[in-house]
């Protein structure tokens, strides 16, 4: 398992497939003056297979799908069924708002896919729609319905609370804990890729402080769980006699830098060294020479990036990637 200039473990890789997505969530896109990738720019599901290959060679085992939406990727279940059939894969987890799950997780499961996180900033209707634009509550709870039936478990909702939305709808989403065994996780808002949408999330960050004592308000004393592992980004907690985990996600309150064990691959081709951060090592080029050594190059740059891999982010500092924002990412 490499290990970076810090001396983390960096055993988890997120690849993102798709910079689009079919939502407009307000902290994140804006409705208006978006450029997507072209598809000939994105990675084939070839090129994606070659990255987990070189990845699994120098000892990563977690991966994961993202955005954009990864579902909008005519080729996920060919994408899926790839990655999934390498033996040295040990996690194979997807991100998604669900909005087509319901006829996507059976074929997804079948295809090699372990788990799911939902993204559900409410279980108001008319929150998700003001909150999340152009969903439906409806489609995304059917869908999340379809991942439970497919066995894609647990399931787990991330939230991202923010001021004037939806910080007062987090206690009905944590009561789904309750009698689910689900796993609700609260995020707060990072300033990413600036624009209005990193300036909203400025303006209308909450701190998770703030949405757990709203929380133990409501609905009773949080009990706090031992991590299953030194790099989950979430603390979690259980209420008393509850079947569900809640998690907060605090990366501004309580950054778990530290313990990160992430790199994530962009829809285009480039290893990005940190969330927060704009470094990155283009590893498209590489992989579109022919070469019959590039498997060795992709691993070699792979473990220059973690070398790269920076200490944290500077949030505090007022700084934060201007370069991408989370949908061109993958979170």
């Amino acid at each position: 398992m490499p290990r970076d200039s810090f001396n983390r473990e960096i055993d988890y890789l997120r690849i993102s497939v798709i910079d689009r997505c079919n939502l407009r969530c307000v902290y994140c896109m804006p409705l208006n003056g978006i450029r997507f990738l072209p598809n000939a720019e994105l990675l084939t599901p070839d090129e994606i297979e070659a990255v987990v290959r070189a990845a699994v060679r120098v000892g990563f085992t977690k991966f994961r799908l993202t955005g954009g939406e990864p579902t909008l990727r005519l080729d996920l279940l060919e994408i899926v069924k790839r990655v999934a059939r390498l033996p040295e894969v040990g996690e194979l987890a997807l991100t998604t708002n669900a909005i087509l799950m319901r006829d996507l997780a059976r074929p997804l499961r079948d295809a090699g896919l372990k788990r799911v996180n939902v993204h559900l900033d409410s279980l108001n209707p008319a929150t998700v729609e003001r909150q999340m634009r152009w969903a439906s509550f409806e489609q995304i709870w059917k869908g999340i319905e379809a991942c439970q039936a497919a066995g894609l478990a647990p399931i787990k909702i991330n939230s991202v609370v923010t001021a004037g939305y939806n910080e007062a709808d987090v206690v009905e989403l944590a009561r789904l804990t309750l009698e689910r065994d689900w796993h609700v996780r609260f995020i707060e808002l990072m300033p990413l890729g600036g624009g209005d949408c990193a300036s909203l999330s400025m303006k209308r960050y909450v701190s998770n402080i703030e949405t757990r004592r709203r929380i133990e308000a409501a609905l009773g004393p949080l009990i706090e769980l031992e991590s299953a592992t030194l790099s989950d980004e979430a603390r979690n907690f259980r209420f008393g006699g509850a079947r569900g985990v809640i998690g907060f996600i605090s990366p501004v309150s309580e950054p778990y830098c530290g313990t990160c064990n992430r790199m994530r691959l962009t829809a285009d081709g480039k290893f990005h060294l940190c969330l927060l951060n704009d470094d990155e090592l283009d590893v498209r080029a590489v992989l579109r020479t022919g070469r019959r050594n590039a498997l060795d190059e992709v691993a070699r740059i792979l473990l220059r990036a973690v070398q790269l891999k920076p200490t944290g982010h500077h949030l505090l500092d007022g700084r934060s990637t201007r370069e991408r924002s989370m949908y061109q990412i993958g979170g």
